[in-house]
């Protein structure tokens, strides 16, 4: 494995959270708007931007968070997966939901968190934001917001790490491949779905 190579550092993150709150607020005019994170690293990148976007819109928007553990269609392939509390204390018919994430990578993440919001109700619509865009779409989903395309190989791995839970905020990328997978095989896609 590689040495992390640094993309985004603690500046870059925060400079890119700014960035996106002013598209959000450009693009939504009325401000009928909630913000909501897929957790666990979007769901803290969420709660940043919301606190962003209610600053420059001047009002405290609602906002909350959500979890794809049982919407995902690896779900049977995994091992016992890890579930947290979701948090939408707010009428989802009542505002375009700003869906957070930290990876865009195969589009899969992003549907089930789509699938686990419909299922709290029908939101007006629907916008992404991520903080890096790695490519390898599986499925047809496009970023509304994006902090950073990451143009990636299959053989590498973005890593986000959030002060929240690991004590720094910095975007890294790393390769590997498995030796005994051959040249065109890799013994992990990486982060971010």
């Amino acid at each position: 494995m590689s040495e992390p190579r640094v993309v985004l550092d603690e500046d870059d993150i925060r400079r890119t959270l700014v960035r996106i709150a002013h598209e959000v607020v450009e693009k939504n005019p009325d401000g009928r708007i909630a913000l909501v994170g897929i957790h666990r690293r979007g769901a803290h990148l969420a709660t940043r931007l919301h606190r962003l976007v209610s600053d420059l819109l001047e009002t405290e928007l609602p906002a909350g968070d959500i979890d794809i553990a049982f919407y995902r269609d690896d779900l049977a392939t995994r091992e016992a997966p890890v579930v947290h509390s979701s948090h939408l204390p707010f009428r989802l018919e009542d505002h375009t939901i700003v869906l957070v994430d930290d990876v865009l990578y195969t589009g899969r993440t992003v549907r089930a968190g789509i699938d686990a919001l419909f299922d709290y109700g029908r939101p007006a619509r629907v916008q992404l934001a991520v903080l890096a865009d790695r490519g390898h779409r599986e499925l047809p989903i496009r970023p509304d917001y994006v902090g950073k395309n990451l143009p990636t190989h299959r053989s590498e791995r973005v890593n986000v790490r959030v002060a929240e839970l690991d004590g720094i905020d910095e975007v890294t990328i790393t390769s590997r491949i498995d030796a005994d997978a051959g040249p065109d095989r890799t013994a992990w896609a990486g982060a971010g779905a």
